[in-house]
């Protein structure tokens, strides 16, 4: 395809695996029955993925708990009552809480795209959780006995493991789910805290080459999570200055949802480096509507007049589930949306003559 198009991430679970994995969560069901119940979601949802025409897909995260701690989902230096993401419906998230020392992944995920490849055809892509996220499991009062700077630097490296395992494995690119970077400027808007999150994730970028940062790419939306974003009121034209600064050859950027597109297409020409692809949002996974093909082509059309050609992708502006749990989206509303995404670039290709 003449304008590359690749995925978010995830796709909304079967209704049968969402149920069985509260009810494990709940000790209720026994391991090899999720076990059985995540090998079928996954093997459809690859099926399903690969009919939509994509030339790139992902396992859809049928099988992590959360697309943020499925490293540390299990480990036993954590207690529940970390730092809490509030959604502007007023629905929460809460992070867990690093009791103790040395901090370490539990789950890599070459894991989850090892899996896939086993049932796919096509290119997979696998995401993986920034490091800058998972920073906020730190206390601000600290640990006895592990400092901060001895809990970011085994942070670091198990970040830097993590993405260096999927790209060992074949991932066709893997993608930094950077959501809390808009996040950040809520929470703090002297931008302060985003400059410490950009610093630490290029100190993990900074381990790979050229040639392994092209096939890396970092992925904002302002969180998607039962249909709601925890930070869609902060200015884009607050955050790109300092996204651009990460050291990463592509970037995956909510768009479609955007009120002035346009707006936000100026100010990403205005600060994207040479050389960084840009794959920008044409579907909204947090919309019920299914855009269009037609739709799609002239929102890719209307990307094209700002982005040079060789430095345009599109994307979706989030992936549709991120967390076990929501239930927002039909898994066929998914697909629908992707199928759109595909034809539709198709479609502005062959407008542009390319």
């Amino acid at each position: 395809m003449p304008i590359p198009t690749e995925p978010i991430g995830s796709i909304p679970r079967p209704a049968q695996l969402v149920e069985a994995m509260r009810e494990f969560q709940q000790g209720h069901l026994p391991a090899a029955v999720i076990d059985v119940l995540s090998a079928d979601a996954l093997r459809d949802t690859i099926r399903h993925f690969e009919e939509t025409g994509s030339p790139v897909i992902t396992d859809g995260e049928q099988t992590k708990p959360s697309f943020a701690t499925y490293p540390v989902h299990g480990l036993a230096n954590l207690a529940p009552d970390g730092i809490i993401v509030p959604f502007a419906d007023g629905h929460t998230r809460r992070l867990p809480r690093l009791t103790s020392g040395p901090f370490y992944y539990q789950t890599h995920a070459d894991t989850f795209l090892r899996a896939a490849q086993q049932y796919a055809t096509r290119p997979v892509k696998q995401a993986v959780i920034s490091a800058s996220l998972l920073s906020l499991l730190y206390p601000q009062e600290g640990i006895k006995g592990y400092s901060r700077e001895q809990f970011l630097g085994d942070l670091a490296r198990e970040a830097v493991a993590d993405i260096r395992g999927c790209l060992d494995a074949g991932a066709h690119k893997v993608q930094i789910d950077f959501t809390e970077a808009r996040l950040s400027l809520k929470l703090d808007p002297s931008r302060g805290l985003l400059r410490q999150f950009v610093g630490l994730n290029n100190r993990v970028l900074d381990q790979f080459s050229a040639g392994e940062r092209s096939r890396i790419g970092v992925h904002t939306c302002p969180g998607g999570d039962w249909d709601a974003t925890h930070s869609a009121d902060v200015d884009y034209a607050e955050l790109l200055p300092d996204l651009f600064a990460l050291n990463a050859g592509n970037f995956y950027i909510q768009l479609a949802s955007e009120k002035d597109r346009r707006r936000v297409l100026r100010l990403i020409r205005e600060h994207a480096r040479p050389g960084q692809m840009i794959f920008v949002g044409v579907t909204d996974p947090i919309n019920p509507a299914i855009e269009t093909a037609e739709e799609v082509r002239e929102r890719v059309l209307e990307a094209a007049e700002i982005i040079p050609l060789d430095r345009l992708g599109t994307t979706d502006d989030c992936g549709f589930a991120p967390f076990s749990d929501d239930t927002s989206t039909a898994r066929e509303t998914a697909f629908a949306k992707i199928r759109s995404r595909v034809t539709g670039t198709e479609m502005a290709a062959k407008t542009l003559g390319i």
